[in-house]
């Protein structure tokens, strides 16, 4: 497995697909074509030096990856809206009036702040409330920081099974499969073709998903250090330290997905494991979509042939290196994960 630089994201019907400043949406419209727009953004970490500094940059690379993602997905809306035009609200034709033109980036600011505050008051708040009614007979600060860990990871893992039940969201964790394995099948030095992509794995190291399951894992680590005796002590203390946790998170995660080694792999399978949950196995149509997104953004070609000087155009996969291996399996999502539990990779 060699390194690629490439990440992205499932969006409704298609893929978001990153590299360095630029990045792809491509979308299966309703009529079956295949729709691709191409932006640039460029990320805090970027602009400012002092953010891009190891510790510091996983916060704001998840704040970027939130920004870029909902992008993708306010764009991948736009082609299933309702074509039947309504008459504006009195509350629409309002916002309509204060904003004008920066409605759009208003509202996706919102939502951004709204399912950050969410998925914090779910996922690090309500644990530790849970985890309270116990205290008074679990004595150790030990088992209890332990047992809000486990239920916060329950938490994750109900909400990711409630909400796949839907079918867009079943099919959105098909095109989070195609991201994976057109990454896995590159990575790899295998030609993107649409039957090398599908033999691929469907897990990746720099997922998403992995990055949720390591900061939860880590959390427990913190919390059984950084002990606090009252409630709102600790409620102020699970909030303050999110950045810090998130930072040491993204660290590991990105060093796994730069490394191969059999350790890194044995620390990197329970984040592999939960991509159980948020990966299926996408179709020959989705792995199209997902292929149009890479080439529109990478040059695949140009990749593989200073990465892996022997591979051949038009050859096949080998059975032997199928990608599925537990030392090979590698991808690149980030933040839109931390609400929907599917996304890119970094």
């Amino acid at each position: 497995m060699k390194y690629s630089g490439i990440g992205g994201q499932a969006v409704i019907e298609g893929i978001m697909m990153q590299n360095g400043n630029d990045y792809a949406i491509a979308i299966r419209k309703p009529d079956g074509d295949i729709e691709v727009k191409k932006d640039t953004y460029f990320s805090m970490t970027k602009k400012h030096k002092m953010l891009g500094f190891p510790f510091v940059r996983g916060i704001f690379s998840f704040i970027d990856s939130m920004v870029v993602g909902m992008r993708a997905l306010t764009w991948s809306c736009s082609f299933f809206e309702d074509d039947e035009e309504a008459e504006p609200g009195k509350l629409e034709a309002w916002l309509d009036k204060v904003f004008g033109e920066k409605l759009e980036s208003a509202l996706m600011t919102v939502v951004m702040i709204f399912s950050f505050v969410m998925a914090i008051g779910i996922f690090m708040v309500l644990p530790l409330f849970i985890a309270n009614i116990c205290r008074g007979f679990v004595h150790s600060d030990t088992v209890m920081a332990i047992l809000e860990g486990v239920i916060r990871i329950v938490i994750f893992i109900a909400y990711i099974k409630l909400v796949s039940r839907m079918e867009d969201i079943k099919r959105t964790f098909m095109y989070h499969g195609s991201e994976h394995k057109c990454i896995n099948c590159i990575e790899h030095g295998l030609e993107l073709t649409v039957d090398n992509v599908r033999g691929s794995s469907k897990e990746h190291k720099r997922c998403g998903t992995s990055f949720i399951m390591i900061v939860m894992v880590i959390s427990i680590l913190f919390f059984m250090v950084i002990r606090v005796d009252t409630v709102w002590l600790r409620v102020v203390s699970r909030i303050v330290l999110i950045p810090v946790i998130a930072g040491v998170s993204y660290e590991f995660l990105r060093f796994a997905g730069r490394h191969d080694s059999r350790l890194v792999n044995v620390l990197s399978r329970p984040g592999m494991w939960m991509q159980g949950l948020t990966t299926t196995e996408p179709d020959d149509s989705m792995i199209e979509v997902a292929i149009a997104a890479v080439e529109t953004v990478f040059d695949w070609r140009a990749y593989l042939n200073e990465n892996f000087p022997g591979w051949q155009e038009g050859g096949r996969r080998n059975d032997d290196d199928n990608g599925n291996d537990s030392e090979g399996a590698v991808k690149h999502d980030h933040a839109a994960a931390a609400v929907a539990g599917c996304s890119g990779t970094e």
